[in-house]
């Protein structure tokens, strides 16, 4: 089992990252099972794909567990959803030394890391990701939120795990398309950190059907890690994350959660980043060739044509923004992210015709 260490202090944890590690999850939680009652979150198909055999192994080693679902999809990132949870939290007679399992893609670590954050005004909780996205991305750095009308994640808290569990042979499970949009974010950390690691991403996805999963995960979460240990609270090198996400979130608001997910719309992000990253001179035209060769691999959703003013009203509202100035992340170099505050809206206007 690897273990990779998020440096926080008082709030440092780690991940556990090793094939088939589901199984161990209860021995590894042994110390931390004070009688209190724990509460798996998930969705219906992973409880029944992941969840119940969990739960069965959990009471095995005398865990006193239950579980809550919430729906499939985005629609669960909402406050309704939020207060359900809440609700039957409270019907289960959870208290203050409850601990949560988020079981499940981003959506539910999102969710369930919210009410963690939020419940008798904060209560442990565990990430246990079972999507690409989540292993790399969602599920490391305590950042939780739900959506609201007017944006994605406008709600929400940055509040820790407890641990981290990954096992990348849950992958094996799910829809491959699902696997797949992952993989945006993987392209996003050798974009933003590792040349190297981007060119060898590049090179697996030549034959995706063989795409080593076990070698992109650790790596991925490797700089995640670093990232958030250096800066949790998103005010300097963490902000770099959002890398290919200002018009990745536009694109997921505006076209609808159901229609786009989160590391399509991140990749697409991606191009018209990398785009605006050579108008500004900051790339030039070879290094954004092959920011744009990985993600040209990927099989991502058509589009259409896309109506520039249609998105603006989500980038201005975008969580990047301060005091109405957006700080938008830019490569300055291959492996080299910086945040800029000199992109215009014309000029993310005019990146969008990569996408057409």
């Amino acid at each position: 089992m690897k273990t990779v260490k998020v440096q926080l202090g008082d709030r440092s944890y780690p991940i556990h990252i090793k094939p088939g590690l589901t199984i161990d999850i209860p021995s590894i939680l042994s110390g931390n099972n004070n009688g209190q009652k724990w509460v798996i979150i998930s969705q219906n198909r992973i409880m029944e794909l992941f969840g119940f055999d969990l739960m069965t192994n959990l009471k095995d080693s005398d865990f006193d567990v239950e579980f809550i679902t919430v729906p499939m999809g985005e629609a669960a990132k909402s406050l309704n959803d939020f207060s359900g949870v809440i609700s039957q939290m409270i019907e289960l007679n959870c208290d203050r030394s409850t601990t949560i399992l988020a079981l499940g893609g981003g959506t539910v670590g999102d969710v369930a890391g919210f009410v963690a954050s939020s419940f008798m005004r904060g209560i442990e909780y565990y990430q246990i990701p079972t999507t690409l996205l989540a292993m790399v991305d969602s599920s490391i750095g305590g950042k939780t939120g739900i959506n609201i009308a007017e944006g994605k994640n406008l709600i929400g808290s940055i509040y820790q795990p407890q641990c981290v569990l990954v096992d990348s042979t849950l992958l094996d499970s799910l829809p491959r398309v699902e696997v797949i949009a992952g993989l945006g974010e993987v392209i996003k950390y050798g974009a933003i950190r590792d040349t190297n690691f981007l060119n060898q991403v590049s090179d697996w996805l030549n034959d995706i059907n063989s795409f080593p999963f076990d070698k992109a995960v650790e790596r991925s979460i490797e700089i995640k890690a670093d990232i958030v240990s250096s800066d949790e609270w998103e005010r300097g090198h963490r902000r770099l994350l959002n890398f290919g996400h200002t018009v990745g979130h536009a694109l997921e608001a505006h076209l609808g959660y159901g229609r786009i997910r989160h590391g399509e719309a991140v990749a697409l992000g991606m191009k018209c980043a990398g785009w605006i990253s050579e108008k500004m001179e900051l790339l030039n035209n070879d290094e954004f060739n092959q920011l744009a060769e990985p993600i040209l691999k990927l099989p991502l959703p058509s589009l259409g044509k896309l109506n520039a003013n249609h998105l603006m009203p989500y980038i201005r509202v975008d969580k990047k923004s301060e005091k109405g100035v957006l700080n938008f992340v830019v490569l300055d170099g291959l492996g080299n992210a910086i945040t800029s505050t000199h992109v215009t809206e014309k000029l993310i206007q005019q990146s969008l015709k990569v996408l057409n």
